[in-house]
């Protein structure tokens, strides 16, 4: 009598080895490995909206755009080494543009809003490029401040409708267009980023964000690629802010608020650092979290910021980087 002997094997062991340079797959085990992440993805992205209500429906439009600041944010700080906190300017300056353009002009909100992504892309970079030398603390302060600055001087100005803002804006057709069209950016950003940092580009910005003298030396110009990371991040972040403006059919200073440079933070805080689609996953939870606790009132906020200790102090690698760990290390057995 024959006796089988089996052994375990990590589902991983081999495939990721040559999938990460050579993308060479020999069996549908191994395609199914790669594939099967992504398909629940974006599948999970794309039903949601058929399993929601009305409610939960905008709140999901939200959290779409929470979730776009925070790709943008992981993307600037784990791949570049900018920390920028000034999510609320890409998402001011993308709505006032748009919204603009709808009301003085009465353009329709879908060419509003690719018009007002590329030209809130392109004054925000402008804005931030004197502070690309700093780094660390002192480019997230810089960048903070900024958001503030506009809202000063609307108010000073009284321009742009001041304190009232801008109503009766154009707004989407209707909710499947809104919801989808959010959704859509976030899958096409998601991997756009994803190719990006594996290509040529995204070695230089991670040997900027780990020692930027050394790329200097090798004679490439630290501040033209952060130039162009920061006009990335910001296309995204300007498209939240159009999208948002037709939206609600209104613009107004609270495009310029502060939630959208802290919660993109957060976002990430929970999903997982350096991960990309772990800040979406983060936003995706915490937006409808913050929604759910709103009958405590006040106390919303306790729970709200000991939900986030707990993951800071438990799980700081982020859930996402916690969940890849485990999808790679899972076993199987197989015969010797």
């Amino acid at each position: 009598m024959v006796i089988e002997e089996t052994r375990r094997k990590r589902l991983d062991r081999g495939i990721k080895v040559r999938t990460e340079t050579l993308y060479a797959l020999s069996t549908w085990r191994e395609m199914a490995y790669l594939i099967v992440p992504r398909t629940v993805l974006i599948l999970g992205l794309l039903l949601l909206p058929l399993i929601l209500d009305m409610y939960w429906q905008r709140v999901l439009c939200t959290a779409g755009i929470y979730a776009i600041l925070a790709l943008a944010f992981d993307f600037l700080a784990a791949y570049v080494g900018l920390v920028c906190l000034g999510g609320a300017l890409f998402i001011g300056a993308g709505g006032y543009i748009s919204g603009l353009l709808n009301a003085y002009l009465g353009w329709p909100p879908l060419l509003c809003i690719p018009i007002a992504t590329l030209a809130g892309a392109v004054i925000s970079t402008f804005v931030l490029l004197p502070c690309l030398r700093l780094r660390g603390i002192y480019f997230a302060i810089v960048s903070f401040m900024f958001p503030l600055f506009a809202v000063h001087i609307i108010v000073a100005l009284n321009v742009f409708g001041g304190t009232e803002g801008i109503s009766a804006l154009a707004i989407l057709p209707n909710i499947w267009v809104e919801q989808y069209l959010i959704l859509g950016m976030i899958i096409v950003s998601l991997f756009a980023i994803r190719r990006l940092v594996n290509e040529d580009i995204g070695l230089i910005l991670r040997g900027i964000k780990d020692n930027d003298q050394a790329v200097r030396a090798s004679g490439i110009s630290i501040t033209a690629y952060k130039t162009k990371a920061v006009f990335i991040a910001s296309l995204m972040g300007c498209f939240g802010g159009a999208y948002l403006s037709h939206l609600y059919g209104w613009l107004g200073i609270s495009l310029f608020a502060m939630d959208f440079s802290i919660l993109p933070i957060a976002a990430c805080v929970m999903g997982g650092m350096g991960s990309l689609v772990g800040p979406v996953l983060g936003a995706f939870i915490l937006t409808p979290m913050s929604e759910a606790l709103r009958g405590f009132g006040q106390l919303r906020v306790v729970l709200y910021c000991l939900i986030l200790i707990g993951f800071i102090v438990y799980k700081p690698e982020g859930l996402m980087n916690y969940l890849q760990r485990k999808y790679h290390q899972f076993e199987y057995w197989e015969r010797v």
